[in-house]
């Protein structure tokens, strides 16, 4: 593969950063071939705390259930939802 001939310009910001390379081939920027993979253990997803209003009762029936399996009763929840999403897709 030929190396990139083109230089990236410089982006005032992120959002037009973004819009630049949704619409350009980062081939003719980037020489892909000498690109390697890496791990990023430490890295976390970004999350949003939101609120939700549960029964008392279907409240009660998640913590048991996650204690059952030694998990936090939130944690059980978002794997819950994430099944759920992936299950519909």
């Amino acid at each position: 593969m030929a190396s990139p001939d083109k230089t990236p310009p410089v982006f005032a910001t992120e959002a037009d950063e973004r819009a630049f390379w949704e619409k350009t081939d980062s081939a003719d920027y980037v020489d892909w071939s000498a690109a390697r993979r890496v791990r990023l253990p430490n890295l976390k997803p970004t999350s949003t705390a939101i609120s939700l209003r549960l029964p008392t009762a279907l409240l009660e029936q998640i913590k048991i259930a996650a204690n059952r399996r030694d998990v936090p009763y939130q944690s059980l929840i978002k794997a819950w939802l994430a099944e759920k999403v992936a299950s519909g897709r």
